[in-house]
């Protein structure tokens, strides 16, 4: 036995992404007892700036905005009781296609084994239990959610650390069921083209496939108000548009895909720390 606690260690692209995939496992883990670390590798820069100016625009001030975004990332922190909070501090990408994608500087050009250093020495640090990121392919293809990906499967092998390694995803039950939803708030909202549809189709996984179903509905509140922390991205974020039933109804439960695992336990399982408590 040891005195060193249980940690969860999430490891996201921009502030905000932590309460959308991650908020209910952060909070219902903080809650038991566990060690949250979230490490958040970009400044967010690219986000909206104040009154909904857009990257591009003039007016938007990506240094002012990683300043606000990064209030509003420690004010989400604490909605969601996470015990330590990690900034990497690179230069938010952008979406594909943007001109931040190719600036110096920017996450997307960081070589992979710099960045993967820079986490594996928090690795190191906090000797993380489970680690939470996304999947090769950033969930839905953002660069900066791509090389977080990238950075953290480096980092573990750098380390001779051996945690439970988890993706974060979506089944496609519950992608159809948000398609619906989105179309009830925008009725206008036209029908997307076939080849957005199909990009759309590919998003998530079918439900066998999800290895690992966390219900952290009793915690939807705390993830609905760290998302409501992200005040100036508000025009992005659907989800609070809901409101905080509807919302916890749907965003209750959390789904991820084991990848690594040193426990045996058995999947489909229902705790991240399934075989270490």
């Amino acid at each position: 036995m040891t005195d060193r606690p249980l940690t969860l260690m999430a490891v996201h692209a921009h502030p905000d992404d932590e309460a959308t995939g991650t908020g209910g496992v952060l909070a219902r883990y903080a809650a038991e007892g566990i060690r949250t670390v979230l490490v958040t590798c970009t400044d967010g820069g690219c986000g909206d700036g104040p009154g909904g100016v857009k990257p591009g625009d003039p007016g938007h001030d990506p240094a002012a905005v990683a300043l606000m975004r990064r209030q509003e990332l420690e004010a989400s922190c604490d909605v969601l009781k996470v015990s330590d909070l990690e900034m990497l501090d690179y230069a938010d990408s952008g979406m594909t296609g943007w001109p931040s994608n190719d600036a110096p500087g920017s996450f997307w050009q960081t070589p992979v084994q710099e960045g993967a250093a820079r986490l594996a020495e928090l690795m190191r640090h906090y000797r993380p239990d489970v680690v939470v990121t996304y999947d090769e392919n950033g969930f839905y293809g953002h660069p900066d959610h791509i090389q977080a990906h990238r950075i953290t499967m480096a980092a573990l092998e750098m380390t001779a650390l051996t945690p439970k390694v988890y993706w974060t995803t979506m089944p496609r039950s519950m992608m159809q069921r948000f398609g619906e939803i989105m179309r009830e708030f925008h009725e206008d909202m036209p029908e997307p083209d076939p080849a957005e549809a199909a990009a759309l189709a590919e998003i998530g996984l079918p439900d066998d496939e999800i290895t690992t179903w966390v219900d952290a509905t009793a915690f939807s509140g705390q993830k609905f108000d760290a998302l409501a922390a992200h005040a100036s991205q508000g025009e992005n974020i659907f989800f609070l548009k809901m409101g905080k039933e509807r919302f916890g109804e749907l965003m209750g439960m959390e789904t991820f895909v084991r990848v690594q695992d040193a426990t045996g336990a058995a999947v489909p399982e229902n705790d991240l720390f399934a075989g270490l408590r």
